[in-house]
């Protein structure tokens, strides 16, 4: 066990890094279905391309598409989904968003957030959810 003042406390995640086939398909599909902002900096050449929202967001890296391809039906060892947290308002303009973009989504309630998914251009399963019970009595079960 380890001390209390020894606990690392995360502020939030960072990044996640997907592999996808087009960096610039990707990266307009991010920005245009989820309004992520683009850095690509100089320093580190064509990749990796991160889309972010404040400051969690997922990198671009490309795929080497002559590798074996995975099974994306597969629940065997791999990235199952990613999620971005968003208020009860943007889950709505979600929503709307998806319908307008007419992009295939579902939506599902799991007691104490709802969340929609969709998948981007590389079949990468992409979740926005939002909490639907009162944030700090939730929070506060996992203390």
């Amino acid at each position: 066990m380890y001390n209390k003042e020894d606990k690392i406390e995360i502020e939030f995640l960072d990044h996640v890094a997907i592999r996808v086939k087009d960096l610039k398909v990707s990266a307009d599909w991010y920005d245009k279905v989820l309004g992520l902002k683009k850095y690509q900096m100089s320093e580190w050449g064509d990749f990796p391309v991160f889309m972010l929202a404040n400051k969690s967001g997922i990198a671009l890296f490309p795929a080497n598409t002559s590798d074996t391809e995975l099974d994306l039906k597969s629940k065997n060892i791999k990235i199952d989904h990613f999620a971005f947290n968003v208020t009860k308002e943007n889950f709505d303009k979600a929503k709307k968003r998806y319908m307008d973009l007419n992009l295939e989504y579902i939506i599902q309630d799991h007691y104490y957030f709802h969340s929609i998914y969709t998948k981007d251009p590389d079949g990468h399963t992409v979740e926005l959810t939002t909490i639907v019970v009162d944030e700090n009595s939730f929070y506060k079960q996992s203390e």
